[in-house]
């Protein structure tokens, strides 16, 4: 009975509430959105009179409304949490109005079986509020597969070289939420078969520098866009090592999105050249990304350095690798090549004459010294 009452004041009471959601809930007014809030406010309180007063049309959802609101506040943008305290108070202004009800139309004659009813009441309410919630999440969880397909779409479109679209480029600005022009760094972390992130939480780090990043995880790398702004290159790298748990290449800086295609390349190949975990950096390792580009080149790099040396019994073998490496880190002096090694130079000089027979290059020899660099590079790399 006092279920059918309250639809004759239906109006009234959506009045009532949209007036105290507006009052507790700033969102509706600063979007201009009175109307329509009022609007959801009547068709939600008619729907939960109606389940009340068991009077819902046959064929109808009782949650309909509940659920159309949950979609529609999640595509606004709008708060779940302020969404559910409008709800709240839509529960609140239909029990007073129960109370007034029975007291003023029926001189109390129903406040007793309120009390017995309250229960339910507020159960229709929670039942309401879950659907809503649901929905909410549900369309939630759509808007944001969609603005991730986009995202991805945008990258994809960036390393096909399609920033050359100033259309295009625009779009991509927008959807990444970074600059379209200015100092820009690619970063390619190849994903590793253990399925372990090679990357730990960099757009974290970056934010608290002050940094912003766009981060893509790829089936198989992970991607980031780092706008450097005004900030120096060695901030956002000293940043990154610290997440660095794989291969992690970074581009040389870029002029704005428009060269993801040719960053996202160098990068890649930066991170070929690392061998374990870490930051590569490709102007800091140039000719290992040589060698790695031209993978075809490089047993033809190895042999003809190396020679007669890798032949040798493995124990050999490292010994004189190690001495050769400290020898050309030192520019082809002995000395100080024992003082590296830990070793007297006789010994030095002593492994040095059978590097030189076993590959037939002279360390003295510019030529020679940089072919045998290359050498062992290539046989690192290999």
């Amino acid at each position: 009975m006092l279920g059918r009452a309250l639809l004759d004041e239906v109006d009234v009471l959506a009045d009532r509430l949209t007036v105290m959601v507006l009052q507790r809930e700033s969102v509706y007014a600063e979007r201009d959105m009175i109307e329509e809030l009022r609007a959801a406010c009547r068709t939600n309180l008619e729907r939960g009179i109606q389940v009340l007063a068991e009077q819902v049309p046959a064929g109808v959802d009782p949650e309909d409304t509940s659920r159309r609101t949950g979609s529609l506040r999640a595509r606004q943008g709008i708060p779940l949490e302020a969404v559910l305290r409008a709800y709240r108070l839509g529960g609140r202004v239909m029990w007073e109005a129960l109370l007034a009800t029975s007291r003023g139309r029926f001189g109390g004659g129903y406040d007793e079986a309120l009390l017995d009813a309250a229960g339910y009441v507020w159960r229709v309410n929670d039942s309401s509020s879950s659907a809503l919630v649901e929905a909410y999440r549900l369309e939630e969880l759509r808007l944001q597969s969609h603005d991730l397909s986009r995202r991805h779409a945008v990258l994809d479109g960036l390393i096909e070289g399609r920033g050359s679209d100033p259309a295009f480029l625009r779009d991509a600005a927008t959807v990444l939420g970074l600059p379209d022009s200015g100092a820009l760094l690619c970063v390619v972390a190849p994903v590793v078969p253990s399925g372990e992130d090679p990357l730990r939480a960099p757009q974290e780090a970056l934010a608290g520098h002050g940094v912003a990043s766009a981060w893509f995880l790829r089936p198989r790398d992970e991607v980031g866009l780092v706008a450097l702004g005004t900030r120096p290159e060695q901030v956002v790298l000293d940043a990154l090592r610290g997440c660095a748990y794989g291969r992690v290449g970074v581009s040389p800086v870029l002029d704005g999105l428009a060269a993801v295609d040719a960053g996202y390349r160098m990068a890649h190949t930066a991170a070929r050249t690392l061998t374990g975990p870490g930051l590569a950096v490709l102007d800091e390792r140039l000719p290992e990304a040589l060698l790695v580009d031209s993978p075809e080149l490089l047993p033809r790099v190895v042999q003809s350095a190396l020679g007669g040396l890798l032949e040798l019994p493995p124990a050999d073998r490292d010994t004189l690798l190690e001495t050769l490496e400290e020898l050309l880190a030192c520019g082809g002096s002995p000395t100080h090549a024992a003082a590296a090694l830990f070793c007297h130079r006789n010994t030095v000089i002593y492994r040095m004459r059978r590097i030189e027979a076993a590959t037939g290059r002279s360390i003295a020899d510019p030529r020679d010294r940089l072919l045998l660099t290359l050498g062992v590079m290539a046989a690192r790399t290999r």
